[in-house]
């Protein structure tokens, strides 16, 4: 009977939160920054992106994307190494598969982390973007898997890019290293 209870209270129990800690450096931004995952909102997408994470493939990855005023992007763990050929950053993904889309009402404010995807909204892979400014225009149509718990003056320093597309001119800043938290 006790094996059956404590069985049935850890059922019973809430799922540990998962998080990340990001490490950036480079020559905008440098610190660490905390974010709380959602895998209540998203769980196939904060699985993908933990087990990315777990096995180091996001360490190194730079930030492709960065456009003022809106988002910084970055997760491209095909093509998106630094010292590799930028010119592809932000065109590539993982070794694993596309994920569908986990809408919902959890709105694109600042500090929000959100699935990037192709025009397909069952495309979303590896790379995510984190809010610099609200996007409502985003809400429902990208998929939100986290929210910036500490660490956004790291996040606002990360070094912008040019023209519509935030494209990185010379060295883009990295993730040095990401680290699951439980």
């Amino acid at each position: 009977m006790y094996k059956f209870a404590a069985a049935f209270a850890l059922l019973a129990s809430p799922a540990l939160a998962t998080g990340l800690e990001v490490e950036i450096e480079g020559e905008g931004a440098n610190g660490t920054v905390t974010i709380d995952l959602f895998d209540d909102i998203a769980p196939k997408h904060v699985e993908q992106i933990a087990a990315l994470a777990n096995e180091g493939k996001y360490d190194g990855v730079v930030f492709h994307r960065v456009i003022d005023g809106f988002m910084a992007q970055t997760g491209d763990v095909e093509h998106g190494r630094l010292g590799g050929d930028m010119r592809r950053a932000g065109t590539g993904g993982s070794d694993r598969a596309d994920l569908p889309a986990e809408f919902s009402d959890f709105e694109f404010d600042r500090g929000v982390v959100g699935m990037a995807r192709a025009q397909d909204p069952n495309s979303a892979n590896s790379q995510f973007f984190i809010m610099f400014e609200p996007g409502p225009f985003l809400n429902g149509k990208y998929t939100v898997v986290g929210q910036v718990t500490d660490g956004m003056d790291v996040v606002d320093a990360i070094k912008r890019g040019e023209g519509q597309n935030g494209a990185i001119i010379g060295q883009p800043d990295v993730m040095k290293k990401v680290t699951v938290t439980e």
